[in-house]
């Protein structure tokens, strides 16, 4: 009996092993490829220069919001461009945040609206549609609170349009932590390395079928193509969705050339994880079969797996092989994709990633234990469709239902401060 349980674990680390090789081999391939493409754009003339509205959905502050939204206001476009700011209530700590800001800024034109309480699961595409309905331009750039940008963002980004002549494009992001804090580092490095390496291989075996939240470049028509924001207001990943249905359509999604940096705000631990986590339950939720085959391209799971195997049995030069190939799997994942992404530091970060590796397969074993996810106060959970579906406490109450949709949206403008 034991004997035959060693032999099926020695397969799974030896697939494993595998599976997570030729994994590598695909991001290294994949990471050159948008790396070759950015640099080739490095200095290029910026010509298409169109109005824009850059669309800012707010909830309360956060560490490095301050600086998130400063960004924005610093930008060096040669087009005509307006910042417009949502939250739910105008004595919202981030919408007044942005308020003092937009002072310093007089020249740049900004406004802020407040759309009350969510009528929609997914308050962020409640706050859209309000964003939406008062922009003044037909291109938009759709940007999370914790995304800081530089001040070439509107410029580079916008010309992902041209370049590619599609309707829909979004943009790849590097994690950072504004303060020193070991849990953040290892969320931020999954964000930068994990998810840049599944969007670049699947942009590469297949173009893009899916659109990354914390900035989307659209027309204002793509709405409405998609089903409308009601539709998109039922699910979590709205993002995926809005991509997948273009695509489904014929139409293009682009990955833009220009790289963002988000903003790692978690508080806690225990905040970290399950911010992961969510993230985690979406993508299993958004693709099913494709989240299921992510468990084969971790490396240090199967990597420990072998090592303890055969450590068992005293076989210690094949042992230390399952963990050396794992360890260096990572390194060279990590450094090929925070060289394609433009990172500045890449020593630390490589160096952390097996560990990373390891909790990344953690979350994903996580990701299928039926729990309700909590983002902003609210608690809910993701249905088998992506939909969003209130939890039911034990008592039976509905917690975090929808009201009914009334027929005008409360939108009020208000001017800087």
């Amino acid at each position: 009996m034991a004997a035959s349980l060693i032999r099926i674990l020695l397969s799974v680390a030896y697939l494993g092993t595998l599976t997570s090789s030729i994994f590598c081999g695909l991001v290294i391939i994949a990471a050159r490829r948008f790396e070759k493409r950015r640099c080739s754009l490095i200095g290029q003339p910026l010509h298409f220069a169109p109005a824009i509205s850059v669309l800012k959905p707010l909830h309360g502050t956060e560490p490095g919001l301050e600086l998130n939204i400063d960004s924005f206001f610093r930008q060096k476009y040669s087009g005509t461009y307006e910042l417009l700011f949502c939250a739910r209530h105008e004595h919202d700590e981030g919408l007044q945040l942005a308020q003092r800001i937009s002072g310093r800024y007089p020249k740049v034109n900004a406004r802020f609206i407040t759309c009350g309480e969510p009528l929609f699961l997914n308050p962020k595409v409640y706050s859209l549609r309000a964003l939406v309905g008062v922009a003044e331009h037909d291109l938009l750039i759709i940007s999370d609170a914790d995304v800081r940008v530089r001040s070439d963002y509107l410029a580079s980004c916008i010309q992902e349009l041209a370049v590619s002549k599609t309707d829909l494009a979004s943009c790849l992001y590097l994690g950072i932590v504004d303060r020193s804090n070991f849990v953040l580092a290892l969320d931020a490095l999954g964000k930068s390395v994990e998810m840049s390496s599944g969007a670049l291989v699947a942009d590469m075996l297949g173009g893009a079928d899916f659109a990354l939240g914390p900035t989307m470049i659209l027309r204002r028509r793509v709405f409405d193509e998609v089903g409308g924001f009601e539709e998109l207001g039922r699910y979590y990943a709205e993002d995926f969705v809005l991509g997948n249905r273009l695509a489904a359509q014929g139409r293009g999604v682009a990955i833009a050339t220009h790289v963002i940096e988000l903003v790692v705000t978690a508080k806690s631990m225990g905040d970290s994880f399950r911010s992961q986590l969510r993230w985690m339950q979406s993508t299993r939720r958004s693709r099913p079969w494709g989240h299921l085959g992510t468990g084969l391209t971790f490396a240090m799971p199967f990597g420990l797996l072998g090592f303890f195997t055969e450590a068992s049995r005293g076989q210690w030069s094949r042992a230390i092989f399952f963990a050396l190939m794992a360890i260096f799997n990572r390194l060279i994942q990590s450094s090929v994709v925070l060289k394609a992404l433009g990172a500045t530091k890449r020593l630390v970060p490589c160096l952390m990633y097996p560990l990373r590796d390891l909790l990344g397969s953690v979350l994903w074993v996580c990701s299928y234990v039926p729990s309700a996810t909590h983002y902003r106060g609210a608690r809910f959970h993701i249905m088998r469709d992506g939909t969003i579906a209130p939890s039911l406490p034990s008592d039976g109450a509905v917690v975090n239902a929808p009201v009914e949709l009334h027929s005008q949206l409360p939108v009020r403008a208000r001017p800087p401060v």
